[in-house]
């Protein structure tokens, strides 16, 4: 009887690992000889180049000393390094060889033209909704205007067995849905437009959502803000700590000017997400956008004008002439008044640090990274600048500013170990400098 069921075991274990062997195999798919670049149609590789940059595929395939699109960006992960690869068209070392269909594949199901699995850093699971018009025109920009290069492929460092390409195959059994976005028939075209780039090409869950023990994103907690390149990517949703709720208007306006006047300015991170990347879709794709994401957060679009925090925060705000005797205060007040200050409303490209997402959240990493480094002429709103108080300040007195401000400016708890998180960060950004 034992015998028979070890024999049976046995078997049903060659079944399960035969069936995951041809679940998880592909077949490579033929090579062609490169397109001409007059082969597309100058439309469509105007949009291929309006989602490139959507999509932000030359931030992530372009190293720091490389050429555009030529891969080695190194993605750290909690697996280990992951490197971008080399998506221009030449034909040894690129996609030059590619065709549509084998591109069309990477994109939809993340398999390479050889048949190999792609690890989920490339955020296939959010492709896969894109329109097959839309991988197309991506595909047309990529082989017609890309220039190609010959770049050696960085070795990926992740230990064994989480470098087997095939073992992605179960990662996708368990977290990835493979097909186009689906419109949802009770919402407006808008709002359907807005879901399809923000689930798909935008990826923007891909950094504002969690992700569990498997670097799989959490479906029930979409847009609920994760930690992302040492910063905090907050919460796309009405957990968002801003005083000032995020909506549609403020989208819009964030994602067209790199700024909003009640919540913050685009830094980090996501500085290359607005300035290289969605400001170059149309202003109706913006607003789509802006719609979507207005609904997740669920606020109203009236402008907050009245709204307590915005009032206590002015007239917290408006310049004091007695002598500020706490510390962080008076360093506020020495270092960041004369620009931040204000008093009967809040200007353009001034933000008002009481309301600033920064100061509300319950990470402070943000805020350090922008008082450590300030805000660079290709970040935030053109033509304001901020500079880094890297050199003028120790970790001692940036602490002091981000705790007065907290304090002062906020219901919120207070930070705990700031001058701890300080020098953390502060060590980050020497490693990256």
């Amino acid at each position: 009887m034992i015998k028979r069921i070890l024999t049976g075991g046995a078997a049903l274990a060659v079944l399960g690992i035969g069936g995951f062997a041809i679940y998880a195999w592909h077949p490579a798919i033929d090579e062609i000889a490169p397109p001409s670049a007059d082969s597309f149609p100058e439309a469509q590789i105007e949009k291929g180049r309006q989602l490139a940059s959507a999509g932000y595929c030359a931030s992530c395939h372009t190293s720091s000393d490389g050429a555009a699109y030529a891969g080695n960006y190194p993605m750290e992960t909690d697996f280990g390094t992951i490197y971008s690869t080399n998506i221009t068209p030449d034909p040894e070392t690129g996609i030059g060889t590619w065709s549509l269909a084998a591109f069309e594949r990477a994109m939809r199901e993340g398999v390479d033209r050889d048949g190999a699995h792609l690890f989920p850093a490339f955020p296939f699971d959010h492709f896969t909704k894109m329109t097959d018009e839309d991988i197309a025109a991506l595909y047309a920009y990529l082989m017609s205007s890309v220039e190609p290069v010959k770049a050696t492929h960085t070795e990926n460092d992740l230990p064994f067995p989480l470098n087997q390409r095939f073992l992605q195959a179960g990662w996708k059994m368990l977290y990835f849905d493979k097909g186009q976005y689906e419109p949802e028939a009770d919402k407006s075209e808008a709002w359907n437009r807005g879901a399809y780039l923000v689930e798909g090409v935008t990826h923007c869950g891909a950094c504002h959502t969690p992700r569990n023990a498997f670097g799989a994103e959490i479906a029930t907690q979409q847009f609920a803000g994760a930690a992302i390149d040492n910063w905090i990517a907050p919460a796309l949703t009405s957990d968002n700590p801003s005083a000032v709720a995020w909506n549609k208007d403020a989208f819009f306006q964030y994602m067209k000017t790199g700024t909003t006047t009640y919540q913050g300015s685009a830094a980090g991170p996501m500085a290359p997400v607005v300035h290289a990347g969605l400001k170059d879709l149309p202003d109706e794709d913006l607003l789509a956008i802006a719609t979507y994401l207005g609904d997740q957060v669920g606020a109203d679009d009236l402008a907050p004008m009245s709204n307590p925090a915005v009032e206590k925060s002015l007239a917290a705000g408006a310049p004091q002439a007695d002598y500020r005797k706490d510390e962080g205060e008076r360093l506020y007040a020495t270092a960041c008044a004369a620009c931040h200050y204000n008093s009967v409303q809040i200007a353009e490209g001034r933000p008002d640090l009481g309301i600033n997402s920064a100061v509300r959240l319950d990470d402070p990493t943000n805020l350090v990274h922008v008082i450590l480094d300030g805000v660079h002429a290709d970040q935030g709103m053109e033509g304001v600048v901020m500079p880094g108080y890297r050199s003028a300040l120790d970790d001692q007195q940036i602490a002091s500013i981000a705790a007065y401000l907290r304090d002062s400016r906020t219901d919120k708890a207070p930070w705990v170990d700031l001058e701890q998180t300080v020098t953390e960060i502060r060590a980050q950004g020497a490693l990256a400098h």
